[in-house]
């Protein structure tokens, strides 16, 4: 008789079950003698709730802890930006087909095509530092995994072949991650809070560049916890002077009493990849 290893950790292969019933076509429905955690219709009742925050909570945590993820630099940015060449490619083909509507829209595409290139620049060059660092000082670039200069950032570290991370959420419009986060380290999220959490678990910078709802509520979330001191204080860099500034008149809050004027300290305004790198490294004493 063969030996057993005296850590085998042996658990009903419940997975295996579940997907049995879906090979085979089975519809799931309630059943009593099912195990817990192999009993979807009771994982999703509302009573379960928390069960589910937690495991959304616990789940990347223990695959960041190891591939050794403790320490990245936060991306957020539009969805909807495209590289140069897609840019150029969508605005040809808006030329020739006579919609001043879609003509305007590609036109702005390849204005801000800029925001891509430079997201994947900031990117190799945050990669190409780490490359150079030890293991507990390496800086990993994290998004929400999905399109525009999310895809941009993670397009930069894959081109290093660094790690990144992607925590990208279940939307009606379903959106999948983009193809240049790592596998191992691209995550879907149910609960915005807890994909937000997240976020701020392992940030040691935010680099917001254009965006829209989305970026704004994020960039805005990391401001509110620095400014309360729930959170560590961080580098916030805005990157875009001329599209921040035309978006946001945060001087009002000071005229008006409602910030203090430091509050506006806690941001920086950048235009190119580089700046935005050496923002970081000043607030960090990096040799950049």
């Amino acid at each position: 008789m063969a030996p057993h290893n005296l850590n085998e950790r042996r658990l009903a292969d419940a997975w295996a079950e579940l997907q049995a019933h879906a090979d085979s076509g089975q519809t799931l429905e309630a059943d009593a003698y099912r195990l817990a955690f192999n009993d979807p219709e009771f994982l999703l009742r509302r009573e379960t709730r928390g069960i589910r925050l937690q495991l959304e909570m616990l789940k990347p945590d223990l695959a960041q802890q190891a591939r050794g993820i403790e320490n990245t630099v936060v991306v957020f940015g539009s969805a909807r930006f495209r590289d140069t060449e897609e840019a150029q490619a969508l605005l040809a083909q808006a030329q020739t087909g006579g919609n001043p509507q879609a003509l305007k829209k590609a036109q702005a595409l390849l204005r801000n095509a800029v925001y891509y290139e430079q997201a994947r620049a900031f990117a190799r060059i945050v990669a190409r530092h780490s490359a150079t660092c030890a293991a507990d000082e390496r800086l990993y670039i994290c998004t929400g995994g999905g399109p525009g200069i999310m895809e941009a950032a993670s397009r930069g570290a894959h081109d290093e072949g660094a790690l990144n991370v992607g925590l990208n959420i279940a939307l009606p419009h379903e959106q999948s991650a983009n193809p240049y986060v790592t596998p191992e380290l691209s995550f879907k999220f149910h609960y915005f809070a807890l994909r937000k959490m997240h976020f701020m678990m392992r940030a040691k910078a935010l680099v917001a560049f254009p965006g829209g709802f989305g970026t704004l509520d994020e960039l805005f979330e990391v401001i509110t916890l620095v400014q309360c001191r729930k959170s560590k204080p961080v580098p916030i860099v805005l990157f875009g002077t001329d599209y921040w500034k035309r978006l946001l008149n945060l001087d009002v809050l000071v005229e008006e009493g409602t910030v203090s004027p430091e509050d506006l300290d806690l941001f920086v305004y950048v235009d190119d990849a580089q700046s935005a790198w050496d923002a970081i490294g000043r607030f960090y004493d990096l040799k950049t």
